[in-house]
């Protein structure tokens, strides 16, 4: 006879303040997507991003919540804690971006349902953001790799690489073969982010031959090399020839200079764990 599972139900999953936080996570995202749906449709990429975010938060967190609630968590093959705690990361930044994008294009002085509806999700990221502040692992803690600061800034790496590709646009980049270097650059570390990401979730970082933190060390010091690259690319041939338009409202020009933007912010971000890795590995780390 088959051996069969048995459900337990934990109800201090929902009782506990992460998972009190996660129900409000819930309700604020499911809030606002049907806040926005009832406004009316867009055919906007930047309509599309953000209701695909708050759907997205909300389904994963529900079937967060579910699993946790049934204990059926345990028996999925994955390291749960970096899960949960890359996926609040990520929610965090994404339905930031969401509270920050949507109203800048879709928000009217009469429109009461789109200002609840950024409204709801700006507390969602709140909620999302105290989530991170929960679970995140504290010095001193055993824990995942994507509990740390070096796994959160994996995380955030990752997402601006996001907001680069959706702001890119091949008629541009396609003019010069700096600008085709950059792009290289951004896909590059975005795929060795994701692969890391991945890899710790799936539990794969100790079927490594060699010494994780020093690989890490090496290849973030490379990306800050390529991406010290970009920032100096990116901006001296895109805006080349390439004068701001008058009238502009939203248009081409402003992508080129998010792009610009989030090429520093991730410059940024991979100096900080750069930092942050050589100080564990050669300066925290037992000889």
């Amino acid at each position: 006879m088959e051996k069969v599972t048995m459900v337990t139900l934990d109800v201090r999953s929902l009782t506990v303040p992460v998972g009190i936080v996660r129900i409000l996570e819930v309700v604020l995202s499911c809030i606002s997507f049907s806040l926005v749906a009832s406004a009316g449709h867009s055919s906007s990429s930047y309509w599309a991003w953000s209701m695909f975010t708050w759907c997205f938060c909300f389904v994963v967190t529900l079937l967060i919540l579910i699993l946790e609630f049934t204990t059926l968590h345990t028996k999925v093959p994955i390291s749960w804690d970096d899960f949960t705690t890359a996926f609040a990361m990520l929610a965090t930044l994404m339905v930031l971006a969401a509270s920050i994008i949507y109203p800048t294009f879709f928000t009217y002085p009469k429109g009461s349902k789109e200002i609840a509806a950024t409204v709801m999700s700006c507390l969602c990221f709140i909620m999302y953001a105290v989530e991170v502040g929960l679970t995140r692992a504290r010095p001193g803690e055993i824990s995942g790799f994507l509990s740390t600061v070096p796994g959160l800034l994996k995380v955030l790496e990752a997402f601006v690489a996001c907001i680069i590709f959706i702001s890119l646009d091949p008629n541009q980049y396609s003019l010069y073969p700096g600008l085709q270097w950059c792009v290289a650059v951004y896909s590059l570390c975005f795929i060795f982010a994701l692969i890391i990401i991945l890899c710790t979730i799936c539990r794969l970082l100790a079927l490594f031959p060699f010494s994780f933190d020093k690989v890490l060390t090496g290849y973030n010091i490379l990306a800050v090399l390529m991406y010290l690259t970009t920032a100096i690319i990116w901006p001296l041939y895109s805006f080349k020839n390439h004068p701001r338009p008058n009238p502009c409202n939203h248009c081409s020009w402003d992508s080129l200079v998010v792009v610009t933007f989030m090429s520093y912010v991730n410059l940024i971000v991979y100096i900080v764990d750069t930092v942050y890795s050589v100080r564990l590995v050669f300066f925290i780390s037992p000889a």
